[in-house]
């Protein structure tokens, strides 16, 4: 594909000092100075080479977009993801903690790797058994992923990325300020939040076909268009992926009936999606590269400038277009009608509705338990020759009880203890139990009181 002509908008030039932080703020999208083929009067045009767009009128001047219609339905639009690093350096005693949980990890006994949590500020962190040369220290639960670093200047102390579900339930700068308390209780922090990588999405119903256009109706700065099918049913588009921004307009609900992720469904509905309805999702990852080119480095000016990073990615980086055969100039053909709702979104509102379910536990499906355990129970009475469900039911617990107590003994546990153990190693992977020995979570506690005494009287 032809690659487009690297033009900016003033208010987008990228900054000739990366490192500082930037003087002024990326304007919102009603400012940015549209590319050829990007005014509101191309809509216009658009609307008569659409005939899928018969049941509505595009985003203008007066019409705004979430002027929701038969058409386009805005649901919600949101920070997905987040990944944010800190300078600063570990307290020695953390540092000292963390090796040992993660040895215990890394042992070959259950119940000495079901220890291997850390406790705080209302988490219970998994302790990984593994992390990376320059992040050796990983713990993990429903709400953060912590990599930690070991004493460098050059290196952060910790790279953080919070969930989705997370950020589903509270806003960015509330989630980060929780995280810094955190983090403050691991070590000094010399730095605010720097953001790594930030995800912008927004879900929307449209009876659109999204499979209606070709490649060539995208215009872009992505090296790479692909179009995904799954069991030959057309699942989304996504451009640019493994560049600074990539972007990608799929099939929500055939997402999360693969994820799990039901959380969003109570959201969808306040906002007026029937289950009748398709929802699609449209989302740009933006990289540090292209937030540093562009002044953006601290959560702070990022979150600012939502409104700037959205209209950059969906008029100057990535755009939809109707192409025109009679017209070779592609900057010039006009812009998709469903597009112009996209580009329009107004990240300075704030209308969504948070989800009031989150936990930050990390757990698998009842669903997907039971039926394990179904399968389970079906072999075994379909082995045995029996076809009465209580019969089947109570020969299948007594064998389970058996089982248990042949492994326990070889072990040198009881039934009960054997199994107790894996609930145990389960609950460290699930966030769900905290495993450390009354007297380790005594001493544990006299020494952060110790230590919160220490710092209040030195002032700190």
């Amino acid at each position: 594909m032809k690659e487009e002509a690297n033009v900016l908008p003033d208010a987008l030039t990228p900054q000739q000092n990366n490192t500082a932080e930037p003087a002024h703020r990326i304007t919102s999208g009603s400012e940015v100075v549209r590319c050829d083929g990007e005014v509101e009067s191309d809509l216009t045009d658009a609307l008569h080479q659409s005939v899928s767009f018969s049941q509505g009128t595009p985003p203008s001047n007066t019409v705004p977009y979430n002027c929701n219609n038969e058409y386009f339905k805005l649901l919600r639009f949101c920070v997905d993801s987040l990944y944010l690093s800190y300078q600063g350096e570990l307290f020695p005693e953390v540092k000292e903690r963390l090796t040992k949980l993660k040895q215990l990890a890394q042992h070959s006994e259950i119940d000495q790797q079901a220890q291997a949590q850390y406790a705080i500020a209302g988490h219970i962190f998994e302790v990984k058994d593994k992390g990376s040369s320059i992040f050796p220290y990983v713990m993990e639960d429903g709400a953060f992923r912590i990599s930690l670093s070991r004493t460098s200047k050059k290196t952060p102390m910790a790279y953080v990325k919070l969930s989705s579900r997370y950020l589903c339930s509270i806003k960015p700068i509330e989630a980060e300020m929780h995280l810094r308390q955190i983090l403050n209780e691991l070590g000094t922090l010399e730095s605010s939040a720097h953001v790594s990588r930030i995800d912008l999405c927004a879900d929307f119903v449209s009876h659109e076909n999204m499979e209606s256009w070709d490649r060539e109706a995208w215009i872009t700065r992505g090296k790479k268009i692909d179009a995904h099918a799954v069991n030959e049913k057309f699942t989304g588009w996504s451009i640019g992926l493994g560049g600074k921004i990539s972007c990608r307009l799929y099939n929500k609900l055939l997402e999360i009936h693969t994820s799990g992720r039901t959380d969003l469904v109570p959201l969808w509905k306040e906002a007026g999606w029937q289950e009748d309805e398709p929802v699609w999702r449209v989302e740009f990852q933006l990289m540090r590269d292209v937030l540093v080119e562009h002044g953006l480095i601290s959560l702070d000016t990022v979150l600012a400038n939502l409104n700037g990073l959205w209209s950059y990615a969906s008029t100057e980086w990535l755009r939809l277009t109707l192409p025109n055969p009679d017209d070779q100039t592609r900057s010039r053909w006009p812009i998709h009608p469903l597009w112009g709702y996209i580009s329009s979104v107004d990240w300075e509102t704030d209308l969504n509705t948070l989800s009031r379910s989150f936990k930050a536990t990390r757990l698998p499906e009842d669903k997907r338990i039971l039926t394990l355990g179904a399968s389970s129970m079906a072999c075994f009475m379909a082995k045995h020759g029996i076809t009465d469900f209580d019969e089947g039911l109570d020969r299948y617990i007594l064998a389970l009880h058996q089982h248990f107590s042949t492994c326990g003994e070889f072990i040198g546990l009881s039934a009960e203890d054997f199994i107790l153990e894996r609930v145990r190693l389960r609950a460290k992977e699930y966030n769900t139990i905290l495993n450390v020995n009354e007297a380790e979570q005594k001493r544990l506690t006299i020494d952060k009181a110790a230590k919160d005494y220490r710092k209040e009287s030195d002032g700190e």
